[in-house]
């Protein structure tokens, strides 16, 4: 990123420290992407947003394959939250309160396929997760940051790293791919 530096603020998160403007160019993206890679979460977060108590949260959300996001909402308070495609696809999907998601559910964001943008309202379950390797979306939702209520986790999905988390988002793509007529996941078993 031209001009700005950036700060490591913590194992999964760097930051801009941009004065007046900051730009998400192919290096910056590249870089996050990286991170990554190198991250045992297989996810990094670069934000634009200068401390958790800023009224919008902004960041580039870079994910691996296999990297699984835990079923969540926003409720405290109710928060909608979009994500924009950057670089490879996205798989995001929505649930109703008993875990159950329909086909139109199943939201793919390529740009090559010209679907750019997911805007989930407060209070929707969601996931995502990473077709591609060095898959990138710039995400976008209301703030403050607080860690302890930021996100509600799904009761009927596994916790992250728990022994059926792989098993569970293995599953979820498998079905997702299935509905998109993608090729079989490339990771895992």
């Amino acid at each position: 990123m031209r001009g700005a530096r950036i700060e490591r603020i913590s194992p999964h998160a760097t930051v801009s420290g941009h004065v007046r403007a900051a730009v998400a160019d192919d290096d910056l993206i590249v870089r996050t992407c990286r991170a990554a890679r190198d991250n045992p979460r297989g996810r990094e977060v670069h934000r634009f947003h200068a401390a958790d108590d800023d009224p919008l949260q902004r960041m580039i959300n870079a994910l691996c394959p296999g990297s699984y996001v835990p079923p969540h909402r926003h409720v405290a308070p109710e928060k909608a939250e979009s994500f924009v495609i950057l670089r490879g696809a996205l798989g995001v999907v929505l649930f109703d309160d008993a875990g159950n998601a329909r086909e139109k559910d199943f939201i793919l964001l390529e740009r090559e396929r010209g679907v750019h943008l997911a805007d989930i309202l407060p209070g929707v379950w969601h996931t995502i997760f990473a077709l591609a390797p060095d898959t990138a979306a710039f995400e976008a939702k209301a703030g403050p940051y607080l860690a302890e209520s930021a996100k509600a986790f799904a009761p009927f999905a596994p916790a992250e790293g728990s022994p059926g988390a792989a098993a569970y988002l293995m599953a979820l793509e498998d079905r997702f791919r299935c509905v998109w007529g993608l090729p079989p996941r490339a990771w895992g078993e």
